[in-house]
């Protein structure tokens, strides 16, 4: 054999063995029964008629974020929606793990190009503004002030 084909061979193995020690990977990380990958923002609730779209009109805006507790800036999104969480009662924040089964038909439904992406929604359901990747609190807080929410110091 010669040294070009002992080269491309071994490269094929490095690449094979590289794919399945990722394919397990991925399999742990996407298992929602895994401790990590527990959500971070409050657990909804497995009846989907009790999704709060479902029940939105009793929020002024309703902060949806698609993405997954594996990605670094949806980690990153975590706290941003937490603080918003707690600072505005009438927002409702919702988080989507488009990597877990159950939460991937809303990355089909909001049309996710990217993660995380994040939806907000007026009192009606009607989007009124959407954004890719990571979103500071501050501006957060202006998109919340355009759907009707008083972003006055608390």
């Amino acid at each position: 054999m010669t040294k070009n084909k002992k080269i491309f061979l071994l490269i094929n193995l490095l690449i094979f063995f590289i794919i399945m020690g990722c394919r397990d990977k991925i399999k742990s990380e996407s298992n929602p029964t895994n401790p990590k990958n527990r959500r971070a923002v409050t657990e909804e609730p497995k009846d989907l008629s009790e999704r709060p779209q479902n029940n939105i009109t009793k929020y002024k805006v309703t902060f949806i974020e698609l993405g997954s507790v594996n990605c670094i800036p949806c980690k990153k999104m975590q706290p941003v929606m937490r603080e918003i969480e707690q600072k505005y009662p009438e927002v409702k924040v919702v988080f989507f793990d488009v990597w877990r089964q159950e939460d991937k038909p809303y990355a089909h439904q909001y049309k996710i190009r990217v993660i995380p992406t994040q939806v907000f929604l007026d009192e009606s359901g009607t989007e009124y503004f959407r954004h890719e990747g990571f979103f500071p609190k501050a501006e957060v807080e202006k998109i919340l002030a355009k759907g009707g929410v008083d972003i006055r110091e608390r």
